[in-house]
């Protein structure tokens, strides 16, 4: 299983980011896939989920209503489109699937800083 994030950057307050997940090693239409968020000195933090169709999305309370999480299974990737983004979303965004055995993959993250 590999999982690996593109998308980071730094961005003003109030803008917006599409952050990719392009996950290969495993049927990746089968399995939901989530986003987590990780600021410094804090814990990781689940941020969106989608199921393996699409047909259903679920938000932290602080993502909904500005992050949207989709997924083109025929390109194996999974999307986080920000927007309004604040200084607190400053974090590592991660994907994550977790398997049938509930194993946990993740990518290696890409940077997200919200900053003027």
């Amino acid at each position: 299983v590999q999982l690996v994030e593109s998308g980071g950057g730094l961005v003003q307050p109030g803008g917006s980011l599409r952050l990719s997940c392009t996950a290969s090693g495993f049927t990746f239409s089968s399995y939901a896939m989530n986003w987590y968020r990780q600021a410094p000195g804090k814990e990781r933090e689940w941020v969106a989920r989608i199921t393996s169709t699409g047909d259903s999305r679920n938000y932290a309370a602080s993502a909904k209503g500005r992050f949207t999480i989709s997924r083109d299974n025929a390109k194996n990737t999974v999307y986080l489109q920000m927007n309004s983004l604040k200084p607190e979303d400053t974090a590592v965004y991660y994907c994550n699937v977790n398997d049938i055995y509930l194993r946990s993959y993740w990518g290696q993250g890409t940077q997200v800083t919200v900053s003027s």
